[in-house]
């Protein structure tokens, strides 16, 4: 068990962090135009000069310069409702009173939209080998709720989920796809670029992200029509007059000419920054390789992730007992076993940053009563559907036993491999 007075390993002096923005002097080059040419607002050709780099990327027709990721999904699940039951009174969203299938295993902000619009999220569970949504589930959930039209997944930590086979079933059942790329920028799945298979689509350039603007993301499209309208509500839904006409709810989600800036000369950086995550991913791999854990699964026929996140999962023979409330956690050290609470205390021992695995959906405390459907079929979300074994709830477990490493790409070979060690004593 880790003994940190045992080992006395040393702190870092400066911060490993989990993901931190990666900043370059040339960076600042075309935020700099903008404030020099005074185009300080939320246009400007910055903003043009984005989208276009933005849906070239993506392989998508456009791409809308937005905000955040978050205001991107709104947008994308507020015109999919739209498209799929109307504009609704001004007092209702989009989705008012619709089910809505989500993926259970990610950040709040993938499905928060969902429930701006009114809609009722129905959590899908995790598929073991991509820990991102399972398209069997799905299938299972489709069959239940067959009059259910929006699918909402995302792409967790950058490893692509099995998108053609989610596009799939949303074909069959003539869905939409909403895809939550946000996480996963320049991932591929069979050749294509996360962010192309959605009917819609979102990515962000949040500090954290594999590039950024400080914060800000894109909603990408193949469709004008959809182009024209985001930009539109973007912009407080303004009506073509000479004065300030509005016919419809609008928003101020328009990104600014010098965030654009920022994420437009941030492009140039992109791969190198998934060459260098893949290289923390591999070390990270190639340290636990005689240790009882996995890293972040995904098929390598199929998928080229970007690496945004390494993250490990302790074999369930090797977990010593752990027990999370609300809020804290608590273990009980056993000779050769950890557990995710040991881990983060050690990471964080040396002054570097780990997160537990994101808490899936159904276990939130606000969702709880949502349907959760599993590829075993559906029932109310519990938390202790797991620890009691009354449902196959793969999301439960994989944040039961996983762990969120220091991925940070600014992070030295050195640091990482004290990480590693550190780590690797909280086996022994």
């Amino acid at each position: 068990m880790y003994k940190p007075e045992k080992h006395h390993f040393e702190k870092f002096e400066k911060k490993v962090w989990l993901a931190s923005p990666t900043m370059y002097p040339e960076s600042m080059k075309y935020a700099m135009e903008a404030y020099e040419t005074n185009w300080m607002s939320t246009v400007g050709e910055n903003i043009n000069e984005l989208e276009k780099i933005a849906a070239k990327k993506a392989e998508v027709n456009y791409a809308v310069a937005l905000s955040n990721c978050t205001a991107a999904l709104h947008l994308c699940i507020k015109d999919a409702g739209e498209k799929l039951y109307g504009r609704p009174a001004i007092s209702h969203g989009a989705l008012e009173g619709k089910r809505v299938f989500c993926s259970d295993m990610t950040f709040d902000a993938t499905l928060n939209p969902v429930v701006y619009e009114g809609g009722i999220p129905v959590f899908i569970d995790t598929d073991r080998e991509t820990w991102n949504m399972d398209p069997q589930a799905l299938e299972k959930a489709f069959e239940m709720y067959p009059e259910v039209k929006l699918v909402v997944a995302a792409h967790l930590y950058g490893f692509p989920a099995k998108v053609d086979e989610i596009r799939k079933i949303c074909d069959k059942y003539g869905a939409l796809f909403v895809e939550d790329a946000a996480e996963s920028m320049g991932a591929t799945y069979n050749g294509k670029q996360t962010g192309s298979f959605g009917d819609y689509s979102a990515i962000s350039y949040n500090g954290n992200k594999m590039i950024t603007g400080s914060s800000g993301g894109c909603l990408l499209t193949n469709d004008l029509e959809v182009a024209n309208k985001v930009r539109k509500w973007s912009t407080q839904a303004r009506e073509n007059a000479a004065w300030y006409q509005h016919e419809e709810v609008g928003y101020n989600y328009r990104m600014s000419n010098v965030i654009a800036g920022i994420v437009r000369e941030q492009y140039n950086h992109l791969e190198d920054h998934i060459s260098r995550k893949k290289k923390i991913y591999e070390r990270y791999k190639e340290g636990f390789k005689n240790l009882p854990v996995t890293m972040n699964p995904y098929d390598e026929r199929k998928s080229a992730p970007n690496y945004w996140l390494s993250a490990l999962l302790i074999d369930d023979g090797a977990m010593c007992q752990q027990l999370r409330s609300e809020t804290e956690a608590l273990y009980i050290p056993e000779q050769g076993k950890t557990c995710p609470t040991e881990i983060l205390k050690a990471i964080s021992s040396i002054n570097a940053e780990g997160r537990p695995i994101w808490k899936p959906m159904h276990m939130q405390p606000m969702y709880r009563m949502h349907e959760f459907v599993t590829t075993e079929g559906s029932g109310r979300a519990k938390t202790n559907a797991y620890i009691a074994g009354s449902v196959k709830n793969v999301g439960a477990d994989i944040f039961q036993r996983g762990v969120c490493l220091p991925s940070d790409i600014k992070m030295t070979i050195e640091e990482q491999d004290k990480v590693i060690e550190v780590i690797q004593a909280c086996f022994e």
